[in-house]
């Protein structure tokens, strides 16, 4: 019998919740609990962490998991390389449900630099005004370059003070509009765009907004994973699915 195992977190994974639902599969859909509102789904549901990769392989083996598939954020590394190592351990199938990295186009002045610390290390010394549309992990590693204002678009209102003194924080959720991206961008004057390679059509409004006005853009290339298999789209995984075994009623 097959059981599946979806690590969820992005439109594409609210997608195939849909196909297995309807295809009457035997599947349970877990979130990291990173929001404090994540989207319903149509199956049953999991909220929290695993406990690293030993807590993973005892959850598949406990809930009896035959396939998992890791429809995560492209920068969930940790996660995702959590799964690669807990299903080769737990002899558990894996594939990825991963969005396409953005790519440039005419009229695009983008900067791509390797991480983090490669953002913040781009940024230029005289005061700017920066859309820093990373969420709200990487805020710290800015706090080094206080003399820029930093526009925030978080999913959550934060708890407590944002480590960046001269921040302001719009609370909204995807997908956003290229108009409306483009209104915010210049209500706020903003000088730069700072974006993670996170791909998809929910977030690229903000990357058309700037090309439209003519900013730069900063943007963080997706972490390196372990080598697993990568299906692009929901269509592919539910085949990948049914060829491996028949989905449980």
């Amino acid at each position: 019998m097959t059981r599946i195992l979806v690590l969820g977190g992005t439109s594409e994974a609210t997608r195939l919740a849909r196909s297995l639902a309807e295809a009457r599969a035997d599947a349970v859909f877990s979130y990291a609990g990173r929001t404090t509102a994540p989207a319903a789904q149509p199956l049953p549901t999991r909220v929290g962490g695993f406990g690293g990769v030993e807590g993973l392989i005892d959850y598949l083996w406990r809930a009896r998991i035959t396939h998992v598939v890791d429809a995560t954020h492209p920068f969930a590394a940790k996660m995702s390389a959590n799964a690669v190592a807990a299903c080769r351990e737990a002899g558990v199938a894996l594939c990825a449900l991963e969005r396409a990295s953005w790519q440039a186009g005419p009229g695009d002045d983008w900067q791509h630099v390797p991480d983090m610390a490669g953002a913040v290390a781009a940024l230029p010394d005289r005061p700017i005004r920066v859309f820093l549309a990373i969420g709200r992990q990487n805020l710290p590693e800015f706090a080094g370059r206080q003399q820029h204002f930093y526009l925030l678009r978080l999913v959550d209102r934060p708890e407590g003070a944002l480590p960046l003194p001269r921040a302001e924080a719009v609370i909204a959720r995807g997908p956003f509009t290229r108009e409306g991206d483009r209104a915010l961008l210049e209500e706020h004057a903003i000088d730069l765009v700072v974006a993670k390679n996170a791909g998809g059509a929910g977030a690229w409004a903000k990357l058309d907004a700037a090309r439209d006005l003519g900013l730069p853009v900063i943007l963080i290339d997706r972490p390196a994973i372990p080598a697993r298999r990568v299906l692009g789209r929901v269509d592919e995984v539910m085949a990948w699915l049914r060829h491996s075994a028949r989905l449980g009623v």
